[in-house]
């Protein structure tokens, strides 16, 4: 998605794709926090860069003392909003860096939930332990087999729970990561699944980016045993001028940004 030599297309291990995003997201937690943390607050459910907020859009349906696993929760302000409206959350994430930051705004807002560190692809959680769970960006695009992980949400899930997660549009991998005009033109394969890579100077991958498809996604759901209730698209709404990585209100105008799944475990 970039011409720099340290930036790639490969394909990229689950081990050495876990090494690299959890030290990419724990010497980076400060400076992403610095960049994004007014955006998505201390306390409040921010599904993407769109600004579609829970609150709002009910993805998850009445949370009150339901059982939430936050899933890649980086610094929790999902998991602290659920828990003010009566939810028993819980949040995870891989990188310690991240978690840091979660109870640094547990201090400021004064709304705890529990925290803890784990891999996503070893949910260290019994099985049928949580009502509902969900991730905004977190965890899915970062692990090599994100159909495990759904069979691990989908495990720790009880028959009839919700999962719904937001990720990258699919369609968004065909262009740069450019916000202005040159994000506008199609210069990737979408069926190409090579990850996006950026590496140091010997090679070795320090962050690593997952591509599936959307056919892709909606088949490793239902191979997990999950019913897909819908798909959510969120429009770029007006008056909003901010600009998050890729996400322009140029770009927002024109076609979709971010894909949200809305689903729940089959009960048959």
């Amino acid at each position: 998605m970039d011409d720099d030599s340290r930036v790639t297309r490969r394909r990229v291990g689950d081990a050495e794709a876990r090494r690299a995003n959890r030290g990419w997201w724990d010497t980076d937690a400060d400076d992403y926090q610095a960049e994004h943390g007014a955006f998505l607050g201390d306390v409040d459910f921010v599904w993407c860069p769109e600004g579609l907020r829970e609150a709002d859009a009910r993805l998850l349906g009445d949370v009150s003392g339901r059982r939430v696993l936050e899933v890649g929760a980086g610094a929790a302000a999902a998991a602290r909003w659920l828990a003010t409206q009566g939810a028993r959350p819980v949040a995870f994430d891989l990188s310690a860096g991240m978690l840091r930051h979660a109870a640094e705004a547990a201090d400021r807002s004064g709304v705890r939930v529990p925290l803890v560190q784990a891999d996503a692809l070893a949910l260290p959680f019994a099985d049928r332990s949580f009502d509902v769970a969900c991730t905004a960006f977190g965890a899915i695009p970062f692990v090599d087999d994100s159909a495990a992980l759904l069979a691990e949400v989908h495990r720790v899930l009880r028959p009839g729970g919700r999962w719904v997660f937001s990720v990258t549009h699919p369609m968004r991998w065909i262009f740069l990561d450019d916000p202005g005009e040159g994000g506008l033109t199609a210069v990737h394969s979408y069926f190409d699944r090579s990850p996006y890579v950026e590496q140091d100077e010997t090679g070795v991958a320090t962050y690593v980016e997952q591509h599936r498809t959307l056919g892709d996604r909606i088949r490793e759901l239902v191979g997990a045993g999950f019913r897909l209730l819908d798909l959510v698209e969120p429009e770029w709404p007006e008056g909003h001028e901010g600009i998050w990585g890729q996400w322009s209100p140029l770009r927002g105008r024109l076609f979709p940004g971010t894909a949200i799944f809305v689903t729940e475990k089959r009960t048959d």
